[in-house]
């Protein structure tokens, strides 16, 4: 008797059920829908707020389209926001469809690091410690799940993106942002942790929660913070603390140098202890 070969199963005879479809990507529009129902919540001024946020050193000029894909707002919300903000000078368009920020953006950026306590006193910090040392240094604080510049000297370039006050960076791959990240209470990092994306920049990045522990642990147990190129090949940083009255680390202090011309062994032989001194000396002044 000849056996017939088995024919392999059509979808419809295996049952399967469907694939579910992909989860749709957040955007920043969607970060506004946890305060659906606030009375006191002014959605007009969150998404404005979200169109200015949309433009980068990548992307300084956009379309209403380009907006509405990058910020998950509808065209006519892009369009009454940048229609304000042209109205109010701090955006426009010169052709008519591409817009940008304009300078007056600056002054609210000015406001803040005139008001701010933190900022106003660590830049001449800053300024005195890269012209005697020759190196570039800066000071951050934690904001969401990246580090932001307050302050910032720089004797020469030492990273591919041009850094600025009011920069941002991912906090787990950079020192600062481990210094920020290792002195949060237990309760906060682990909000972090579980909503946090490691990606990896360079081969050398953390990219594991196990070991990014590993590495906040060491950071408390020593009192600083050293990254080797895991944001950027070729870029070497070290990162101290600095402590509000209470006891709370508030800032971090750093310096970032080319790694062929510093080593690991020099940036904590020769500069661990002027960075420690910066931090209390901007740790005194707050308190």
């Amino acid at each position: 008797m000849s056996l017939t070969p088995r024919q392999p199963l059509t979808l419809s005879e295996t049952s399967l059920p469907p694939a579910p479809p992909p989860a749709p990507k957040p955007t920043p529009a969607s970060s506004l829908d946890i305060f659906t129902g606030d009375p006191n919540f002014m959605t007009s001024l969150a998404r404005g707020l979200i169109v200015i946020q949309a433009f980068t050193q990548q992307s300084p000029q956009m379309t209403i389209s380009q907006l509405s894909v990058k910020t998950g707002l509808s065209r006519a919300a892009v369009r009454r926001c940048l229609y304000t903000l042209t109205k109010l000078g701090f955006a426009g368009a010169e052709d008519g469809s591409r817009y940008s920020l304009r300078p007056r953006m600056l002054t609210l950026s000015q406001t803040y690091t005139t008001s701010n306590t933190l900022s106003t006193a660590a830049q001449p910090i800053l300024e005195r410690m890269s012209a005697a040392l020759r190196e570039s240094f800066s000071v951050a604080t934690l904001d969401g799940e990246d580090i932001v510049y307050i302050a910032r000297t720089q004797v020469s370039r030492v990273m591919a993106v041009d850094l600025h006050i009011g920069s941002r960076l991912p906090a787990y791959c950079t020192s600062m942002g481990r210094v920020l990240l290792a002195y949060l209470p237990t309760e906060q990092l682990e909000q972090y942790l579980a909503k946090a994306v490691l990606t990896p920049h360079t081969t050398r990045t953390i990219i594991s929660v196990e070991k990014l522990r590993l590495a906040l642990r060491n950071v408390r147990r020593n009192g600083y913070a050293l990254v080797d190129q895991e944001y950027e090949v070729g870029l070497r940083s070290l990162a101290v603390p600095v402590y509000a009255a209470s006891g709370r680390v508030v800032a971090t202090l750093n310096l970032s140098g080319n790694a062929p011309r510093l080593s690991v062994l020099e940036m904590q032989s020769r500069f661990l202890n002027h960075l420690r001194n910066a931090a209390n000396e901007l740790s005194a002044f707050l308190n």
